[in-house]
C-alpha cells in the first residue's frame, strides 16, 4: 500500500511539472523540429487546430486553405509543445515563437500561402494567455520600429488539437533532402551586442551560406560540404539578418541558401540542400566559367591540349603539392612526379585516399579514370606504362593548383 501511495505521489508530482501549449508558425515541419531541440521541451507534435469542423486531415486542410465553404473556419498547421515547466517556462517558449516566424503576414508564411499557414497561438491556461497578450504588445512595438505591419496572430484558448498524419511527424528528420523554411523577421526581444555580429563583403569572389538554428539540412551541409572545403574562394556561414552591404536578389526565406558572390553582388544562388556533386559543379561554373577548358575537363571528362600553358607552368615547379582547383584537397606530390614526355603531368601515384579510380569505356577504349574523391571532378587517367612497370597517373593540369611545400596550411 505504501509503495502504491509513493508511486501515486511521484506520478502527481511529475504531472504537475508538465504543461502544453500549441503554436502555429507556418509549415509545421520546421516548427516541430525547432521546438523538439529546445531545452525543457519533452515532446513536439505536428497537428491541426483553430478550425470549426471535426477530424481535419492534411487533405481537407489543404482543400480549405483558400476557398473554404461558407461558415467554415479552416484549421491551421500547428505544433503541440509539451514541456517541463521546471526546466523552461511559457514566457521563454512564447518569446521564441514570436521570433521564429513573421506574425504579420496573415494567411501565409513566406511562399507558403493559405489560411492553414496563418500564425496562431492556442493557450491552455490563463498564465499562458497573459504572457501571450503581453509579449504580443511588446513584440509589436519592436516590429513597428523595424517597419513591419500589424501582428495578425490568432490567440485563443485551445479547444481541440488533432494529430497530423504519421508521415508528418518528425518529417525533417526522416527526409534527407529539402530545406527548412526560415520566416524569421530578425527582430528579437533582447538584442545581444555581439562583436562582429554582421558580415560584410570581402571583395572578389566568395560563397556565403545562409543557415538557421536547428535546421537539419544546414547541419548536413556543414558536415558534408563546409567542414571539408579547403578551396581558395572564401566560404562563410551567416544568418540572413547578419548580412550588411550585400546586393542580394534571392529572397532569403529558406535555409540553407548558398550564395555565390562577386564584389558583394550575388552572381547566382541555390535554395535548399546541395550534395557534393551539385555544389562543386556550381562552384566550377562560378570559379572556372562554363566555357573554360578547366570546366570542360572537370565536368565533361575533357582533356587538356597536349603541352598546354598550364602544363608548362606546372611541369618544373619546385617542391610542393598539387591541389584540387575547387575543393583545395591535396591530390598529388612533386615527390611522385616524373617527366613522361607525353605533354601531360605524370605521377607515379596520387596522395593516399585523395582520388577514386573508375573504369572508363568512352571513345571505344578501356581505361581507368581518375576522379577527385571529395569534389568528384575528372582529373585524368591511370595507365600501366611508367618506368619500371609502375603506374602513370596522366593528369590534366587545368584542374589543379600548386602550393609550395612551405606554404601548405590547410591539410
Amino acid at each position: 500500500m505504501k509503495k502504491l501511495l509513493l508511486l501515486l505521489a511521484i506520478s502527481i508530482s511529475m504531472y504537475a511539472k508538465t504543461e502544453t501549449i500549441v503554436f502555429g508558425a507556418g509549415c509545421f515541419w520546421g516548427v516541430e523540429k525547432y521546438f523538439e531541440q529546445v531545452e525543457g521541451v519533452i515532446d513536439a507534435k505536428s497537428g491541426y487546430a483553430g478550425g470549426n469542423y471535426p477530424n481535419p486531415t492534411y487533405k481537407t486542410v489543404l482543400k480549405y486553405r483558400k476557398n473554404a465553404p461558407q461558415n467554415t473556419i479552416n484549421h491551421t498547421e500547428v505544433v503541440e509543445v509539451t514541456f517541463d515547466n521546471q526546466k523552461t517556462d511559457a514566457q521563454k517558449l512564447i518569446r521564441e515563437f514570436w521570433e521564429l516566424h513573421n506574425p504579420t503576414q496573415g494567411d501565409r508564411q513566406g511562399n507558403d500561402i493559405g489560411n492553414n499557414y496563418r500564425s496562431a497561438l492556442f493557450y491552455t491556461n490563463e498564465t499562458q494567455k497573459k504572457i501571450a497578450l503581453e509579449t504580443k504588445d511588446e513584440y509589436q512595438k519592436l516590429l513597428s520600429k523595424e517597419g513591419f505591419g500589424k501582428i495578425t496572430t490568432q490567440i485563443e484558448p485551445l479547444t481541440k488539437f488533432y494529430n497530423a498524419e504519421d508521415y508528418h511527424q518528425d518529417y525533417l528528420q526522416r527526409n534527407p533532402f529539402g530545406y527548412c523554411p526560415n520566416h524569421r523577421t530578425g527582430v528579437k526581444f533582447e538584442k545581444k551586442k555581439e562583436k562582429h555580429s554582421f558580415i560584410e563583403p570581402l571583395g572578389g569572389k566568395e560563397i556565403v551560406v545562409i543557415d538557421a538554428p536547428f535546421c537539419p539540412y544546414c547541419e548536413k551541409f556543414e558536415k558534408n560540404i563546409t567542414s571539408l572545403y579547403k578551396g581558395d574562394i572564401p566560404l562563410r556561414t551567416a544568418n540572413s539578418d547578419k548580412l550588411k552591404g550585400f546586393d542580394i536578389k534571392t529572397e532569403l526565406i529558406a535555409t540553407p541558401t548558398i550564395l555565390f558572390i562577386k564584389d558583394g553582388k550575388e552572381i547566382h544562388s541555390h535554395v535548399g540542400y546541395m550534395d557534393k556533386k551539385d555544389f562543386y559543379k556550381a562552384l566550377g561554373e562560378f570559379k572556372l566559367g562554363t566555357g573554360s577548358e578547366a570546366f570542360n575537363v572537370a565536368f565533361n571528362q575533357g582533356t587538356d591540349g597536349r603541352y598546354c600553358k598550364q602544363y608548362d607552368i606546372f611541369k618544373n615547379t619546385p617542391d610542393g603539392v598539387f591541389v584540387d582547383k575547387l575543393s583545395g584537397d591535396i591530390l598529388f606530390d612533386t615527390k611522385d612526379r616524373f617527366n613522361s614526355h607525353s605533354g601531360w603531368l605524370s605521377f607515379f601515384k596520387a596522395v593516399d585516399g585523395s582520388t577514386i579510380e573508375k573504369k572508363d569505356t568512352s571513345y571505344g577504349m578501356v581505361r581507368v579514370e581518375v576522379i577527385a574523391k571529395n569534389s568528384g571532378v575528372h582529373l585524368g587517367h591511370v595507365f600501366n606504362d611508367a618506368p619500371g612497370g609502375k603506374q602513370r597517373f596522366c593528369i590534366n593540369a587545368t584542374v589543379l593548383d600548386f602550393i609550395p611545400r612551405g606554404k601548405i596550411t590547410n591539410n
